[in-house]
């Protein structure tokens, strides 16, 4: 993982995570239109329309400025395709935060989540300084909980209907990891 600061992208053996630019608005906007993104996300709405997508991007860089959160566009570092999105809280007072992350449907199998999650777990611990990171997913998304497990991250335990979805409770699967597990490795 290459962290570069001026640019604040990040990049891996294949991925670049850059910023999300309001040129990326289309391409956003056709790949969180999909309701199978849309049933294992918490927050994106559906139908995803390109404001939706401008009104998410808009507060990015600030955030990033301001230490609030990184939120990062998945590319390919070649072609600069974009895959997806991942994003790291920042809880400066706890010095943890959440990894959140949607990959576009048509890129599913390929590992692009896991690699890109990976890369924003060592940005925390090395460039940022977090204590902990923590991730969460729906129950009903084994796939996600898979990426999450994959990158080291050990299960603490389940929130029982914590959410609601579709009019529908959903248990919330949390999983986390210290900056000392991570050093050990």
């Amino acid at each position: 993982m290459i962290y570069r600061e001026k640019e604040k992208s990040i990049e891996t053996d294949r991925l670049l995570l850059r910023i999300f630019r309001e040129s990326d608005a289309k391409d956003v906007t056709l790949l969180c239109n999909n309701y199978n993104i849309y049933k294992n996300t918490l927050y994106l709405p559906y139908p995803y329309s390109k404001e939706d997508a401008l009104s998410w991007i808009k507060n990015h860089l600030g955030n990033f400025h301001i230490d609030k959160s990184y939120e990062f566009a998945v590319t390919d570092k070649v072609t600069g395709k974009i895959y997806g999105a991942i994003a790291l809280s920042n809880n400066q007072s706890f010095h943890h935060g959440e990894i959140a992350y949607w990959v576009g449907e048509d890129y599913w199998g390929n590992g692009y989540a896991s690699e890109a999650a990976k890369a924003i777990l060592e940005f925390a611990f090395h460039e940022k300084q977090y204590h902990k990171v923590f991730a969460r997913c729906f129950h009903s998304n084994p796939a996600s909980g898979k990426v999450i497990e994959k990158i080291g991250m050990k299960k603490e335990g389940i929130l029982r209907e914590h959410v609601k979805k579709e009019n529908k409770y959903i248990d919330l699967v949390y999983y986390g990891i210290l900056k000392k597990e991570v050093l050990l490795k």
